[in-house]
C-alpha cells in the first residue's frame, strides 16, 4: 500500500501536519501563549508574564478546580457503575431488548446537553426530590451525560470477551457471583479504566448543562473560565483554561498507567 513506501509515509506525515497543526495544535498553543501574556500585539498575544497564574491557582479559581475534580470523580464513578451494570444486563437480553436499552442510554447524547440540563432542572426543582440549588443536581446532570459513554465502552468490551473463561469457571463449580467478581470484571478492567478516564475528561469540560444548574457555592472550572472571558479577562481566563487542561491530562495519564498495568496482569 501507499503508506508502506517512503514517499507514502512522507505524504501521510505531511497531510497529518497540515490537518493537525491548524485545527488542533495551533488553537491550544494560542491559549497557552495568552495565559503568559498581558495584551495583544497584532495577531498574537504579547507582554510575557506569569501573573495570570497567581490568581488561577488560588482563591475562587482553586475552589472551582476542586469543585470540578470532585464533580468529575463522583460522576465518573456513578456513570461507570450504572453503565457497567446496564452493559452486563444487556448482554443477557435478546437483540431487541439490547437495542432498546442502548437507545435509552444514548438518548442524553442525542440531544444538546443544554436540553439535558433543562430537563434535570425541571424534574428536580420541586418535592419529593428537590435538588435545585445543591451540588447534587450538577453531579446528577454530569452523570446522565457521561453514562452513555461508559455503557458503550463496556458493552463493546463484553462483546469481545471470550466466553471460554466464564464457562471454565462455571464448569469448576464457581457460582455466578464469583464468576462475575473474580473472572469477568478483572478481564474487563482495562476497558473499565478507559471508560472512567473518558467520563472524567468529558465531565471536566462540561459547560452547557452546568450553566443552567450550578449554585453559587458550586461553580465548576469551565463556568469560571466562561465568566472570566465574558467579563473581558481573556488572559486570566486562558491561564485558568491551561490549569483545567493540565489537571485533566494528569488524571488521564494516571488512569492510563492503571489501564496499562491492568492489561498486563
Amino acid at each position: 500500500m501507499l503508506v508502506h513506501s517512503k514517499t507514502g509515509r512522507w505524504a501521510a506525515w505531511g497531510l497529518f501536519g497540515l490537518l493537525f497543526l491548524p485545527l488542533f495544535a495551533l488553537p491550544l498553543l494560542v491559549v497557552v501563549t495568552a495565559s503568559f501574556s498581558t495584551h495583544w500585539s497584532g495577531a498574537f498575544p504579547s507582554g510575557p508574564t506569569t501573573g495570570n497564574y497567581a490568581s488561577a491557582v488560588r482563591g475562587e479559581s482553586l475552589q472551582a478546580l476542586t469543585t470540578s475534580l470532585v464533580t468529575a470523580l463522583v460522576a465518573s464513578l456513578l456513570a461507570l457503575t450504572v453503565g457497567t451494570w446496564a452493559a452486563l444486563a444487556a448482554a443477557r437480553l435478546k437483540r431487541r431488548g439490547k437495542r432498546s436499552l442502548d437507545a435509552l442510554f444514548m438518548l442524553p447524547v442525542a440531544v444538546p446537553s443544554v436540553v439535558v440540563g433543562l430537563a434535570v432542572l425541571v424534574a428536580f426543582s420541586k418535592p419529593p426530590v428537590l435538588l435545585n440549588g445543591t451540588s447534587s443536581i450538577v453531579i446528577l446532570a454530569h452523570t446522565i451525560l457521561v453514562t452513555a459513554f461508559a455503557h458503550q465502552s463496556v458493552s463493546a468490551a463484553i462483546v469481545r470477551l471470550d466466553p471460554a473463561y466464564e464457562q471454565a469457571a462455571a464448569s469448576l463449580g464457581a457460582r455466578p457471583a464469583y464468576v462475575l467478581w473474580r473472572v469477568k470484571l478483572p478481564l474487563l478492567l482495562p476497558s473499565l479504566t478507559a471508560a472512567a478516564g473518558l467520563c472524567f475528561a468529558l465531565s471536566m469540560g462540561e459547560l452547557s448543562a452546568t450553566m443552567m444548574l450550578y449554585p453559587p457555592d458550586w461553580m465548576p472550572l469551565p463556568v469560571r473560565i466562561f465568566t472570566a472571558t465574558d467579563r473581558g479577562s481573556l488572559f486570566g481566563g486562558s491561564a485558568v483554561a491551561v490549569v483545567l487542561m493540565a489537571a485533566t491530562l494528569l488524571v488521564l495519564l494516571a488512569v492510563s498507567r492503571i489501564r496499562t498495568r491492568a492489561t498486563y496482569r
